[in-house]
């Protein structure tokens, strides 16, 4: 069976809490991407920043990016998946957190994003339908 490790975007670049939203936007736009994961100053994963966050919960709220740090955006908990978990877990834990992003975990160390998209490359089509129906419409 496919496993994160072989599906993920390897490398993940993070935020630092203590960066502004500002700063992760630049990011995001710079690396044409839609989130990035949020690391402690001791690199440990803190939660997910995504565009939608900073379009709801800093400009949506009048609040200036450039005040406001990341790790105050960051909600509970990230919820993750072992770089040696296999698709099926990848997709059950998309599904039941509604989350279309999980980032990859080895041991305590970051090493990659599972997106949506990699598990609909890797999948068959049908298991595929599955979790874009589910996140989709769940």
């Amino acid at each position: 069976m496919t496993t994160a490790r072989e599906i993920m975007t390897p490398g993940a670049t993070c935020v630092r809490e203590s960066d502004t939203v500002h700063d992760a936007a630049q990011m995001l736009a710079r690396g044409q991407i839609g989130a990035l994961p949020i690391c402690g100053e001791d690199n440990r994963l803190k939660g997910m920043l995504t565009d939608r966050d900073i379009v709801v919960k800093v400009i949506a709220e009048g609040k200036d990016p450039r005040a406001v740090h990341a790790g105050e955006v960051a909600q509970g908990e990230a919820v993750t998946i072992g770089a040696d978990d296999d698709a099926e877990e990848i997709m059950r834990t998309m599904t039941a957190h509604q989350v279309r992003r999980l980032p990859v975990i080895d041991g305590h160390d970051l090493v990659g994003v599972v997106a949506q998209a990699d598990v609909a490359r890797a999948l068959p089509n049908p298991e595929t339908g599955e979790l874009v129906e589910a996140l989709s419409f769940g």
